[in-house]
């Protein structure tokens, strides 16, 4: 096609194929194909879904490289655009989990405040 489009809700085309690209490379375990491609992508033009789930897995790949400022900030910009399927999805929930987890000091102000609106903190 050659294009972009949202045929019966398939957002078919060269974004949705460069949106699995990276989700596959990091589920594959190649974070440097997924960090090179996932910042690139533009999915304004995609269905909010989409562009959610695109957030959550560059996310991933800058958490999977201990880049956590990239990976916090880029969570936190995909619960901005839909805070619902942030909260409700099992990889937002996971990466901040982890975080917190993962803390030596005491964890920011922001991570603190995303962990209580994802209901993984008390």
């Amino acid at each position: 096609m050659g294009r972009d489009a949202n045929h019966l809700w398939t957002a078919f085309g060269p974004t949705n194929v460069a949106i699995h690209r990276v989700a596959a490379a990091g589920e594959l375990g190649d974070i440097q194909v997924a960090i090179d491609l996932g910042p690139r992508v533009d999915t304004a033009a995609m269905p909010m879904e989409r562009r959610v789930r695109h957030a959550l897995e560059v996310s991933r790949a800058y958490s999977a490289w201990n880049r956590q400022e990239e990976a916090l900030s880029t969570l936190l910009h995909a619960e901005q655009m839909a805070p619902e399927q942030v909260r409700h999805h099992y990889l937002g929930r996971q990466l901040v989990l982890i975080w917190i987890r993962q803390q030596r000091t005491e964890p920011s102000v922001a991570l603190v405040g995303l962990a209580r609106r994802l209901q993984v903190l008390d």
